[in-house]
């Protein structure tokens, strides 16, 4: 069987590529609870690398982890008024324990701001216990009426950090340099272009002073936001009374951010990397690296094997040998198909001829490599070529999609050919962002400057700023 004759090509049905992409590749499933994801070990084994990665870039910034309960007490919960309006319609509740009903139904988390902000509440008393940083790996919960893996669901897995300082300077200066930390990771890691900018007041985090955002554009032009890093001021400190003595022996409410991504980065990977034979994935987060396939299972190509496993493995180089018991084809196909970013391919004509051959995946490109040369020399750079071309493939796609205009007849135009990232400027009025969006769903995706020298496409009223629009995922 050849793994990607079921794969719908990527330019004739976006979204049906991406849900073949998704089950080819066994990265996830449906599971029989409604609107909840399977993440099979594919998925899972490229989850724990974002996490191992991300999470020692957390360490390095002096965060610390920390894991905080699933259920919060609707008192609890109800404390910040802007945070429970805006995910009210998206929680889930528990109201009976066993067969008792509650005396207060207990919310399953959809983010911990409220926990949080009540553990502060216990903890902090001087400025000598500031800052606090930490980190929380966990799944959440967001009662959502669509399901799709990796994009929307209504569990799903993410990290929240959540931090509280004593000065509106130094809680600024987390929120802005936890923005820098996700923008490195996905561009350095996951080989993906982002714009980083502020949301408007309308498309904020609940509860939030302001919000920073990182917006990547996947192929076919529609934007994900992939990470957020939000500053609260005093707004929960004071909800939930976080106050400290200061060095001037005063009392001050703290300040507070909390940032997040999820593994909606795995559909970020698929949409921008994928093409018509399955996942790609960057070097950098892929679980396997290389994986070696043998022609033949006699004794002198599994020694050659294993030989070649070892070094490369010795050089912290993830890879492995196929021993399943499946036909060399299907081996081939299904390395392709899993994104797999070299293969190595052993049988008797390499051994006749002292050689391997050797595919990479994000160009298909085979070449062959005498055994005298450095096996892990060669490997390595084409790893780092492979995680450049990535990038640069992605970053030239990016530009494509950009635009800069300045009327509604020219977003409408864009909206009805190839949809991206379109730059215009906005006056600042909620009532011209709404008008906006009847133009195909088209919405804010950030402010990434101010600007006084145009007019608003909609009004025609002096602009505040110019806003970068899209479609959303």
């Amino acid at each position: 069987m050849n793994g990607n004759k079921a794969i719908t090509k990527r330019d004739t049905d976006f979204a049906k590529w991406y849900t073949d992409v998704v089950t080819a590749a066994k990265l996830a499933r449906y599971s029989n609870v409604k609107g909840c994801i399977i993440y099979e070990p594919n998925g899972t084994a490229i989850w724990e690398r974002i996490q191992s990665i991300m999470d020692q870039k957390f360490k390095e910034t002096g965060h610390r982890n920390i894991q905080m309960p699933m259920l919060i007490p609707e008192g609890l919960l109800r404390k910040e008024g802007e945070l429970v309006k805006g995910f009210a319609p998206e929680v889930a509740w528990v109201t009976h324990g066993g067969d008792k009903k509650l005396d207060e139904r207990l919310c399953i988390r959809p983010t911990s701001e409220t926990l949080f902000s009540d553990y502060y509440h216990e903890i902090v008393r001087s400025y000598k216990d500031l800052p606090l940083k930490y980190n929380q790996w966990c799944n959440v919960m967001r009662w959502e009426k669509e399901a799709r893996p990796f994009l929307r669901g209504r569990e799903f897995f993410w990290q929240e950090g959540h931090t509280v300082h004593a000065t509106k300077e130094e809680a600024e200066e987390e929120t802005q340099k936890m923005l820098d930390v996700y923008k490195n990771f996905f561009e350095e890691y996951l080989a993906i272009p982002v714009l980083c900018g502020r949301k408007t007041e309308k498309e904020k985090f609940a509860g939030a002073e302001y919000t920073l955002t990182i917006e990547a554009l996947m192929y076919n032009g529609v934007s994900l936001q992939s990470g957020t890093s939000h500053y609260f001021g005093q707004r929960f400190s004071k909800a939930y009374d976080i106050k400290f003595v200061t060095k001037d022996n005063t009392f001050d409410y703290a300040y507070q951010t909390s940032w997040g991504t999820s593994n909606r980065m795995i559909g970020a990977i698929i949409m921008v990397h994928g093409d018509d034979r399955g996942l790609v994935l960057p070097p950098k987060i892929a679980p396997i690296q290389v994986i070696i396939i043998k022609a033949t299972n006699d004794e002198q190509t599994s020694i050659l094997a294993d030989k070649i496993k070892n070094e490369l493995s010795n050089a912290n180089i993830f890879t492995t040998i196929d021993e399943t018991d499946k036909t060399f084809g299907y081996k081939l196909a299904e390395a392709e198909v899993n994104g797999i970013p070299i293969r190595i391919e052993i049988g008797k004509r390499e051994l006749q001829e002292n050689k391997i051959t050797i595919t990479r995946r994000d160009t298909l490109e085979k070449n062959h490599l005498s055994l005298d040369q450095d096996i892990t020399s060669h490997i390595n750079k084409m790893l780092d070529d492979i995680q450049n071309n990535l990038y640069q493939k992605a970053k030239l796609r990016k530009e494509k999609m950009t635009y800069h205009v300045k009327t509604l007849k020219e977003i409408e135009k864009i909206m009805d050919t190839q949809p991206g990232f379109i730059y215009a400027p906005w006056c600042g009025n909620t009532e011209c962002e709404l008008k906006m969006k009847e133009i195909k769903g088209l919405k804010s995706r950030c402010i990434v400057e101010e600007n006084t020298q145009e007019t608003c496409p909609v009004c025609g009223k002096k602009s505040k700023y110019i806003v970068v629009w899209g479609i959303q995922y």
